[in-house]
């Protein structure tokens, strides 16, 4: 072997770290060793045969403290000084290689490139600000599991996230929460948290182009137990269908500007709509569950509408996969049809032993009024604007007019016989919003300004929506914010509504991942066709002043064919954390309804 080649061998096997420097350290001890027993043993006398001599050398080169008290020719205690030089040496190198190593081992669990070996767990894949919320629900959703873990993996630092997320989050209880540095993007960082082991995997809402990356990377994975549920979630709607052509089939993608449109769209004509919405998809109150009812085949869904006690049905998911929100009393429940249920939790559905007592006699006998033109003024521009103009026009009627005010001018097209026109001006001005004439809208959308970072953005809408309360503006307003934790702040100014569309996307991101069917439910439910959730005069159900049941309020909602599932107080509107939406009450408890309150319905207009 040439000295080269000799060389290039000798530099791989350093290469390989810490082990193979521990390796020719111990070769290195042999060596010396057997060179010093050889010279040292014609001269050893009274110290014993060869063997013995290589056991004291070898006792002196690990410890070189030993030599005190040595006995012999000079030669021997000279031989013996040698190897315990030699041991000083050895050890100190040792020392240093196993100190390198241990600190390097540290630096790399400190980095986060350690494999997450778990089943059952929920992986989430990057980082945005949407995954505080992501993480809060899912460890609400998992109280009930015994030993929950959450996997995080993102191109971030593992101390970084995890520093962030117990001051964001603090405890998080049974649910441990374990993080991993690494491209999602890439199959060896993804082999990190284990996703052919995953419960579901969420991949956040970040940039598009990277989302398509990861979905690939997930797509291109060979899975031998089956591919886990994938539940995305893309920022522009442009990508979509390269979203969920990268994903395949058992991913299902979320488009949140789309989402956050028609969440503004809907409290607009309803106020308070965004807090039924956020208790419907947070795990803190009721959610919506799927469930096979047996005893329940051959019956009318009007009928299983008092079946349960502490669920409340909404519509049915029928045996060939479609999904119908408040279909008509007369809905035959075939075998293979799923109920849908709002409830506490799936533990909690359970059929009623007898049904619930209804009061015909404080049924109310209104009728609905008919609705006429609106205006509606849109204060700011952003990229949904667009999108929310579309759909907007799709509920108006002839007549009714739109006024665009904000930082450009633009007219924008919509529906026949809907007057549209633009105005610039600067939204946080008190000046240009009184010359604006606000007392003569019938409602108002303050959007959330893209032109400025969130919380910026969020800034200046809080000064427009003061500015509009001290001009006692008249109007239902309802406002985009960036923060959940604005909102709050921003309550002074009493707006009607607040839709923080991050955070609802990120609770159906969620909802989707413990069941993707659900995105079904709330596609339909998000869709101008068919049934929408609608909170309505309570007058029109019960009778003024009248002490009744919820399980009353029911069969007036389902004499008009519409399916109840709440009522909201006008007294607790500005009441957090839920703003007054009482979803899936008790059907026996009795109750009374006064001006201002409203029930909460599932009806087509």
């Amino acid at each position: 072997m040439s000295r080269e080649r000799l060389r290039y061998w000798f530099d791989n096997t350093m290469s390989k770290g810490t082990p193979a420097l521990i390796g020719w350290l111990a070769v290195a001890s042999a060596i010396l060793v057997l060179i010093v027993t050889a010279l040292a043993a014609p001269f050893a006398d009274d110290n014993g045969p060869w063997y013995k001599i290589a056991w004291m050398s070898l006792l002196r080169t690990l410890d070189p403290g030993t030599m005190g008290g040595d006995e012999g020719r000079p030669f021997f205690i000279f031989m013996m000084l040698v190897v315990t030089i030699g041991g000083i040496f050895i050890v100190s190198t040792l020392v240093g290689v196993l100190t390198a190593g241990v600190e390097s081992k540290l630096d790399s669990l400190r980095k986060g490139r350690s494999r997450v070996v778990e089943r059952g767990h929920t992986v989430v894949l990057g980082w945005s600000e949407e995954v505080f919320a992501i993480v809060s629900e899912l460890v609400k959703a998992k109280e009930s599991e015994s030993r929950p873990v959450i996997a995080i993996l993102a191109d971030r630092d593992k101390l970084e996230m995890e520093e962030e997320l117990r001051g964001r989050l603090g405890d998080t209880g049974r649910t441990r929460v374990v993080c991993r540095s690494g491209d999602p993007s890439e199959p060896s960082a993804l082999d990190l948290v284990s996703p052919g082991d995953a419960h579901a995997v969420l991949v956040l809402p970040t940039d598009d182009a990277e989302l398509v990356k990861t979905l690939l990377a997930l797509g291109n994975r060979d899975w031998p137990k089956g591919p886990p549920p994938v539940v995305a979630a893309v920022s522009d709607s442009d990508n979509l269908a390269a979203a969920r052509l990268a994903g395949g089939l058992h991913v299902e993608v979320v488009d949140s500007q789309d989402v956050a449109a028609r969440l503004v769209v809907q409290s607009c004509r309803q106020v308070g709509l965004s807090a039924v919405y956020s208790d419907l998809l947070d795990f803190d109150g009721d959610e919506i569950y799927m469930r096979a009812e047996p005893a329940l085949t051959g019956r009318l869904y009007g009928e299983a509408l008092f079946a349960y006690d502490s669920a409340t049905p909404i519509g049915l998911r029928l045996n060939d996969g479609r999904v119908v929100v408040n279909p008509p009393s007369s809905t035959v429940i075939e075998v293979g049809d799923q109920l849908l249920l709002i409830a506490p939790d799936d533990s909690a559905i359970r059929l009623a032993a007898t049904p619930p007592r209804v009061l015909p006699e404080a049924i109310s006998q209104a009728v609905d009024q008919p609705a006429g033109p609106t205006r509606t003024l849109v204060l700011g521009d952003n990229s949904r604007r667009p999108r929310i103009l579309r759909d907007l026009g799709n509920y108006l009627l002839p007549g009714s007019e739109i006024h665009l005010a904000g930082p450009e001018a633009v007219d924008v097209p919509l529906s026949p016989g809907v007057l549209v026109s633009a105005k610039e001006i600067d939204t946080t001005s008190r000046t240009a919003l009184e010359s604006l004439g606000i007392g003569g809208y019938d409602h108002a959308i303050v959007l959330s300004d893209d032109g400025y970072e969130p919380q910026k953005a969020d800034a200046r809408t809080i000064v427009t929506l003061l500015h509009l309360r001290d001009m006692n503006a008249g109007c239902a307003i309802v406002s985009e914010m960036n923060d959940e934790r604005n909102r709050r702040l921003a309550q002074i100014a009493q707006a009607d509504d607040f839709v923080v569309g991050g955070k609802l996307v990120s609770l159906l991101l969620t909802q989707l991942a413990e069941n993707r069917f659900l995105g079904q439910v709330f596609e339909t439910l998000f869709s101008p066709e068919g049934s929408e959730i609608y909170l309505k005069p309570a007058e029109d159900y019960l009778i003024p002043g009248a002490t009744a049941t919820f399980a009353t309020v029911i069969e007036a909602a389902r004499r008009r064919g519409e399916t109840a599932i709440g009522f909201r107080p006008a007294a607790e509107t500005g009441t957090a954390p839920q703003y007054g939406v009482h979803l899936n009450p008790d059907k026996s408890t009795g109750l009374t309804f006064g001006p201002g309150d409203k029930v909460i319905v599932l009806a087509e207009s």
